[in-house]
């Protein structure tokens, strides 16, 4: 095996990216105080050609140093929105007809690895701030609740790690489907 070169990776330039069919995902990122995870979000987000990033709250916005020194110019490629108010976010999305799912540890929520999407449907995934997540008002408006299966003594992961796994396996899930 040999390592392959930027040049042969085949990569979108801006103009294509911007052109090309989007995987039916949006991102909310409420509240995310760490700019590194906001850009590590971007980064993730330009890989599987994520349709959109809100960004709520305290999330901050590019441009931004910090944020761009993860995000590796993805705040040019990723279409994205600031919006104050994570809960008018879920519910113009919602009146969309786009399924909103909050990523969280709750009563009744569904695994990742058992969760089912469906071809046709455009989801949201909404992911919450560093130390306190997902706030309850979002929750209960949102569709259902996405938990990540957790088998050792730490029940949390970092946010960028969290939307890396749950966007490649809804990404993943899709393909299966015919959707990208």
């Amino acid at each position: 095996m040999r390592k392959l070169a930027n040049s042969e990776l085949e990569r979108k330039n801006i103009d294509e990216f911007k052109e090309a069919q989007k995987t039916p995902i949006i991102i909310i990122l409420d509240d995310i105080r760490s700019l590194h995870n906001i850009g590590s979000v971007f980064r993730t987000s330009d890989a599987f050609l994520i349709e959109k990033i809100y960004l709520c709250g305290i999330t901050a916005t590019p441009p931004n140093k910090e944020i761009h020194k993860t995000a590796l110019g993805a705040t040019d490629t990723v279409a994205w929105e600031y919006q104050q108010e994570v809960l008018t976010v879920i519910d113009q999305l919602k009146a969309e007809k786009i399924s909103v799912f909050a990523i969280e540890q709750v009563e009744n929520s569904v695994m990742l690895n058992d969760f089912e999407v469906e071809k046709g449907k455009k989801y949201a995934l909404v992911f919450g701030n560093e130390v306190k997540g997902v706030s309850q008002q979002a929750i209960e408006k949102c569709d259902g609740v996405i938990e990540i299966p957790q088998l050792g003594t730490k029940h949390s992961l970092n946010i960028s790690v969290s939307a890396g796994i749950v966007v490649w396996d809804i990404f993943k899930k899709l393909i299966a489907l015919g959707e990208n």
